[in-house]
């Protein structure tokens, strides 16, 4: 046997406490006449914004978005089967990334008890450096177990020598064998994509977990 082509996958994951919570807050207002609904939501948002800025000031908020003025009209059914007279909605959304949980947990008891405010998603993320260093080692490790793994199976053939011929991610290896005298590819592998997505009013977060698969071809003699 002089040589033969090893084709394994390479997987691996780890686990990490969230660095930040982004939350999502809503000011509603309704009523029969306009410009009253527009002006107590407007009302309403503001003691929310300034408890967004200060914190902001004060470090715990390290980002905050505050949406312009939705409002619409709907005009009701009556038991009747008649229209009645327009309903006016208004609507300011805004979200506000927080650095520590019990800062969040402290906001949000702080403005759920406020009128007009509806308290929406949680999504508890990471830096985006410590993110993308945590995909590179994440990546190389999964490289390192596809490495392994064709070691072994070269070894259990009594072959010695185990040179890469191509290295991608999960589904973008090529389907054809390739040629001895090919060059080598080499596709850097991503983390999978992770999903920070809390339940609403859930303050403790899980880790968030970030994974690697790697497809590898080894050419082992």
């Amino acid at each position: 046997m002089s040589e033969v082509t090893i084709t394994v996958r390479g997987e691996h994951e780890t686990r990490i406490a969230p660095e930040r919570a982004t939350i999502q807050v809503s000011v509603r207002a309704d009523g029969p006449d306009r410009v009253v609904v527009v002006d107590r939501v407007m009302r309403l948002t503001e003691p929310v914004r300034d408890s967004i800025t200060s914190r902001a000031d004060a470090g715990a908020v390290v980002d905050w978005t505050s949406k312009r003025l939705s409002v619409r009209a709907e005009r009701p059914w009556n038991t009747e089967g008649k229209r009645l007279a327009p309903v006016y909605y208004a609507s300011i959304d805004l979200t506000a990334t927080f650095t520590d949980a019990s800062d969040l947990s402290e906001w949000v008891s702080e403005v759920s008890l406020s009128d007009g405010v509806e308290l929406g998603w949680v999504d508890w993320h990471l830096t985006p450096a410590t993110r993308t260093e945590s995909e590179r080692i994440v990546a190389a490790e999964a490289v390192s177990v596809a490495v392994m793994r064709a070691e072994a199976y070269a070894g259990a053939l009594g072959l010695a020598e185990v040179t890469p011929r191509e290295i991608a991610d999960v589904g973008l290896m090529s389907s054809g064998q390739p040629s001895p005298g090919a060059p080598m590819m080499m596709k850097a592998a991503r983390g999978a994509a992770f999903a920070a997505e809390a339940p609403a009013m859930e303050y403790e977060p899980e880790d968030i977990v970030i994974s690697a698969t790697v497809e590898a071809r080894f050419l082992a003699r």
